[in-house]
């Protein structure tokens, strides 16, 4: 019998549309030759798996069940509990540990890195100082939360981190709620605009480079890198707006030193064992200084990244000579 794959996408952030346009992408990629695909949309407490002709039901969240018209006969009905959990959930609660520890629970193996390791990333600030302490160089920052607004003066921000800065929600993605600021007057509204998003905000340095990002999993015990992407965008960053909107050109592979290239995958794949991730996992870098001896700053870990027709990860596992279809596969089996 195939298995019965559940591409859990939506949740509760700005990214609820991103998300749902990834598991399009994903259900595309699976191969339905070997497993029975259904896209199930979380949010807020309305669950519900989309069934091929569009038709909603809802999901039994005692055990992430459903109901479904038996193929055999149309007079009676079946449940179903998926034998596999693929998060494609940009945002809470699929990329911060809670999803994850829902189906660790119900004892469903998931697509994910497990529950600390998705709470650690998903908060940009204490993942940026836990890596700095194994020596991986990332931007100089500070945290400020909510209610908390006034304790650092603007003088004292800009002091530490300099401009031009950016003022980015600790735990969300998507560049919503991101502002690049240029002069001190702008610091309170940006940190305006990222409070909508979260309850903390990372006011981080700004860093002029080459921004790359490397795609990476593992299966069967061997981590497998990713070729590289150069970013290169007008925008002013790489923000929503470049990223979904066609507003970027992606090189893969990267145009930067062979050597470079070398430090940077073996880098990724480092992350990947310090941190003990699990599934496909992105890191976004700015590479600074003389082409060939650049320092690699880390910008972000994605564990749960785009998989969209514009995204990152397809581009990079077809530049590998790979197909989404077998990657998704050996991530399914080996989990």
């Amino acid at each position: 019998m195939k298995k019965v794959i559940a591409i859990v996408c939506g949740g509760d952030s700005s990214e609820h549309g991103v998300s749902m346009r990834s598991a399009d992408g994903i259900y595309s990629f699976l191969d339905k030759e070997r497993y029975d695909c259904y896209i199930v949309e979380l949010c807020a407490r309305k669950w519900e798996v989309i069934l091929s002709g569009g038709e909603r039901l809802p999901i039994d969240r005692n055990d992430f069940s459903f109901i479904v018209p038996c193929s055999e006969n149309p007079d009676k009905v079946q449940k179903i509990i998926p034998d596999f959990a693929y998060i494609t959930i940009h945002g809470t609660p699929g990329e911060n540990g809670i999803l994850q520890g829902y189906f660790e629970l119900l004892r469903i193996p998931y697509s994910t890195s497990g529950v600390l390791v998705e709470a650690l990333t998903f908060h940009k600030f204490v993942l940026n100082n836990y890596l700095r302490s194994y020596g991986i160089t990332v931007a100089e920052s500070l945290l400020v939360r909510k209610g908390q607004e006034n304790a650092l003066s603007e003088e004292e921000i800009i002091g530490k981190v300099g401009l031009p800065c950016f003022v980015k929600p600790a735990d969300d993605g998507s560049s919503f709620g991101v502002t690049k600021v240029k002069t001190i007057e702008e610091l309170r509204p940006a940190l305006e605009v990222a409070f909508a998003e979260d309850s903390d905000v990372m006011i981080e340095a700004y860093l002029d480079g080459t921004e790359i990002t490397c795609g990476c999993y593992k299966t069967n015990g061997e981590v497998h890198v990713l070729p590289i992407t150069e970013v290169v965008t007008e925008q002013e960053f790489f923000d929503y707006d470049a990223k979904y909107n066609g507003k970027v050109d992606e090189i893969t592979p990267a145009r930067i030193d062979e050597k470079t290239a070398e430090r940077v995958s073996k880098l990724t794949a480092a992350i990947y064992e310090i941190l003990g991730c699990r599934g496909i996992i992105r890191i976004d870098y700015i590479l600074t200084g003389t082409k060939g001896k650049e320092t690699i700053n880390m910008l972000e870990v994605n564990t749960t990244p785009g998989m969209t027709a514009t995204s990152f990860i397809p581009q990079q596992i077809r530049a590998a000579g790979l197909e989404p279809r077998d990657v998704l596969t050996d991530i399914i089996e080996h989990s």
